[in-house]
C-alpha cells in the first residue's frame, strides 16, 4: 500500500511562490508515476503535473507550464511542486497521487488528503 501526504499549502499574493511537498509512506516501484492534481470550488479535479518515480520524465498541464516545476527527492521519498508566479485561478485544493498512467484521474489509485492553496489578487 502507498499513502501520499501533502503539505505546504497556504495563502499567497498573486505573483508569489509556494512549494508543495508530497511524502509517500508506503513502498513504491520504479515504474510508478507521481501526479499533482487540483480541484477548485464547484469544478472538477484537474491534472497539474506528473513525474515518474525515478525522475526521468515529467509533464505539465498547459495552464501551469513555465510557472510550475515538479521534482523528486529520492532520498526522502518525496515529490514536490514548486509554484511560481501564482495567479488567482490557481486557487484550489491540491492533491498528490500515485498511479501507473498519464493525466487521467482514473489511472491513479492512491491519493493524499489535499492541501489548500489560496492566491489573492
Amino acid at each position: 500500500q502507498v499513502q501520499p501526504v501533502e503539505s505546504g499549502g497556504g495563502l499567497v499574493q498573486a505573483g508569489g511562490s509556494l512549494r508543495l511537498s508530497c511524502a509517500v509512506s508506503g513502498r513504491t516501484f520504479s515504474n510508478v508515476v507521481m501526479g499533482w492534481f487540483r480541484q477548485a470550488p464547484g469544478k472538477d479535479r484537474e491534472f497539474v503535473a506528473r513525474i515518474t518515480w525515478n525522475g526521468d520524465f515529467s509533464y505539465y498541464a498547459d495552464s501551469v507550464k513555465g510557472r510550475f516545476t515538479i521534482f523528486r527527492d529520492n532520498a526522502r521519498n518525496t515529490v514536490s511542486l514548486q509554484m511560481n508566479n501564482l495567479k488567482p485561478e490557481d486557487t484550489a485544493i491540491y492533491y498528490c497521487a500515485v498511479g501507473y498512467g498519464g493525466s487521467s484521474l482514473k489511472n491513479y489509485n492512491a491519493w493524499g488528503q489535499g492541501t489548500q492553496v489560496t492566491v489573492s489578487s
